[in-house]
């Protein structure tokens, strides 16, 4: 993380703020400001004076796509999304082609780099097991109807204990006092199905680390939904392509990325519940209260002056906007392996990643369309997407208005809407039911005579290319540039 500041402080895309601010809703409005700011006012933000503490603030770290490329040391991000599509061509690349043959498989081993284990560690240089006390550290609370103070970035390690597989995810935690949090899993997330596997073994708690701050490629990996048994710090790995140094916590038996900031290592038992929340989530409305299992620490490890990274969220955009839209990049491949008719997709931002998801497709049969809907639907964390909007290859779905357009004056609403039953989002406030709702997907492709239409389909209305061109030669001297 450290080397992350510096490369951005290097191009100017990081501010150092030495005017103290407090850690209660000072330093989230500010950061809301300026995470909605465009160009070169967008910048992260490293907070060195917070009242009360000597510990400085890393936020809006990850609030562009530029920050982001850096943050996976990239270019671009679309340059891992390239890479991961090489990888995925190997199982089908015929023998007779060995010049794709030599050029991919050393890319494949590049990429499969597992963790390496060692024995010290920069997140262990100071050690705390006689009354630990999180409230050391520059807590944030975010907005003002928030239930109390939050870790927002958390990467948060449980191993299944029937398959002794790790699994790492981003849920917040709620500070309740120096040695307890609320552990917010949701019910469809990885962390919570190993709480439930420690239950159906008749054991009385299960062994947490929470890991804060590190290589910012291991922050998105904790977000990134893979499949349930793939290990987040293999996909890191293969994201850095260099391996992920882990260490064994000092009380549990969990390991976790060497180079973090902090370590908080402890249990959650089984059979306890606590109220948690309300806390200002990223649809821009808080999300309920409500009883979710409790995290008690029982040692702290951290670097000598840590830095302590955090995020908020809220109405976008904001930072985790642009996680989300890596996230649609980097797994765009994954998705035309399932589904190979998918040319494009984008979450636009206000549909806070769940909420909209528009899709283009190359069709090449009536009712495709709809095809597609379905196999979205039933794809991992893509059951939550509550509208899919299909529209054909030719239209660029990341111009959000053109795909409106489409929508706007291609559909019949008897014919093109699809409404189904299904899953959604824990935080989903809309729906009657928590957890399950309605979703609506919309055919917004030209409608074919063999879908039903029979009437003529009139043709977009389009300049001719020797127009066009005649008038790139004049543009300059039009002066209308």
């Amino acid at each position: 993380m450290r080397e992350f500041i510096a490369e951005l402080e290097r191009r100017g895309l990081l501010k150092r703020i030495r005017t103290q601010v407090d850690c209660e809703l000072e330093i989230t409005e500010i950061t809301d400001r300026v995470s909605k700011m465009e160009g070169k006012k967008n910048v992260a933000l490293l907070f060195e004076n917070v009242k009360g503490y000597d510990m400085p603030v890393l936020m809006n770290a990850f609030g562009s796509m530029e920050r982001m490329a850096i943050a996976l040391g990239v270019n671009e991000v679309d340059d891992i999304a390239n890479r991961i599509r090489e990888i995925l061509k190997l199982p089908y690349i015929s023998l007779q082609n060995k010049l794709d043959l030599v050029k991919i498989i050393p890319q494949a081993k590049k990429a499969i780099n597992f963790p390496k284990y060692v024995k010290k560690a920069p997140c262990q240089e100071v050690i705390i097991k006689d009354r630990p006390d999180i409230e050391k550290f520059p807590i944030l609370k975010c907005w003002p109807d928030d239930g109390g103070r939050f870790i927002t970035l958390p990467l948060v390690f449980t191993k299944n204990p029937k398959t002794g597989k790790r699994n790492v995810g981003m849920y917040r935690l709620q500070v309740y006092d120096g040695q307890t949090t609320g552990m917010h899993w949701h019910i469809h997330k990885n962390g919570a199905e190993n709480f439930r596997a420690h239950k159906e073994l008749g054991k009385d708690r299960i062994e947490v680390a929470v890991a804060i701050g590190g290589d910012p490629v291991l922050t998105y990996a904790a977000t990134a939904p893979l499949p349930r048994d793939v290990d987040e710090m293999v996909f890191a790995g293969l994201l850095r392509e260099k391996a992920v140094e882990m260490v064994k916590c000092v009380t549990v038996d969990v390991e976790v990325p060497a180079h973090s900031e902090i370590i908080l290592e402890g249990y959650v038992k089984l059979d306890e519940l606590r109220r948690e929340g309300p806390f200002g989530d990223h649809t821009g409305y808080y999300s309920l209260a409500d009883d979710y299992p409790v995290f008690h620490i029982t040692c702290i490890t951290h670097r000598r002056n840590p830095i302590y990274p955090s995020t908020i969220v809220g109405k976008p955009p904001m930072e985790d906007c642009y996680i989300a839209k890596t996230t649609e990049r980097l797994f765009l491949p994954f998705l035309q392996e399932q589904i190979p008719e998918i040319c494009d997709i984008n979450l636009p931002l206000t549909g806070v990643f769940h909420n909209c998801a528009m899709v283009s497709i190359k069709k090449t049969y009536p009712q495709q369309a709809k095809k597609v809907m379905h196999a979205i639907w039933g794809m991992g964390q893509m059951m939550f997407t509550k509208m899919i909007i299909i529209v054909d290859s030719h239209v660029n779905v990341q111009d959000e208005n053109e795909v409106w357009w489409r929508v706007f004056n291609n559909i019949d609403a008897r014919r093109d809407i699809v409404m189904v039953d299904g899953p959604l989002d824990v935080l989903d406030h809309s729906s009657p039911t928590p957890n399950w709702g309605t979703k609506v997907g919309i055919d917004a492709t030209k409608t074919w005579p063999s879908e039903g239409h029979t009437r003529e389909w009139p043709d977009e209305i389009v300049m001719s290319d020797d127009i066009k061109r005649m008038v790139d030669l004049k543009w300059k001297d039009l002066g209308l540039e």
